[in-house]
């Protein structure tokens, strides 16, 4: 009897839930200061990745350029931005700040094998001439 009293309760309750949790999530995402938060924590975390690999690897300074770009074109965009605009704007911040983090993980990894696409002010010695 009590396991068909959970069962019904369990079967009453989970299609609730369910259509519900998008709701919820949408919700709590669009709390400003969630989104600030958010938006806080990626800075940090984004200047801390690259300026780890610019300091002890690669010394390029256009992965930085890019981060700061990508960084404010979403908080201009979200400050003084409005409407269906908005939704144009911080996407391409974001997809600068990912461009950001291809060309750092390309520098970084690149001057340890021989591909020149990446080499653009400097060239290693080849050891075998």
């Amino acid at each position: 009897m009590t396991a068909s009293i959970l069962c019904a309760i369990h079967c009453a309750i989970v299609p609730l839930l369910i259509t519900s949790l998008p709701l919820l999530g949408l919700g709590f995402l669009a709390n400003p200061w969630f989104e600030w938060g958010m938006i806080t924590f990626a800075v940090f975390i984004g200047f801390y990745a690259i300026g780890i690999s610019y300091f002890r690897s690669h010394h390029r300074l256009l992965p930085l350029i890019l981060l700061f770009g990508g960084f404010s074109i979403i908080i201009v965009g979200h400050l003084y931005v409005t409407s269906w605009r908005e939704a144009i704007i911080v996407p391409l911040g974001g997809l600068l700040i990912a461009t950001a983090h291809f060309f750092n993980y390309k520098y970084t990894t690149i001057c340890s094998s021989d591909n020149t696409l990446f080499h653009l002010k400097h060239s290693h010695p080849h050891p075998h001439k």
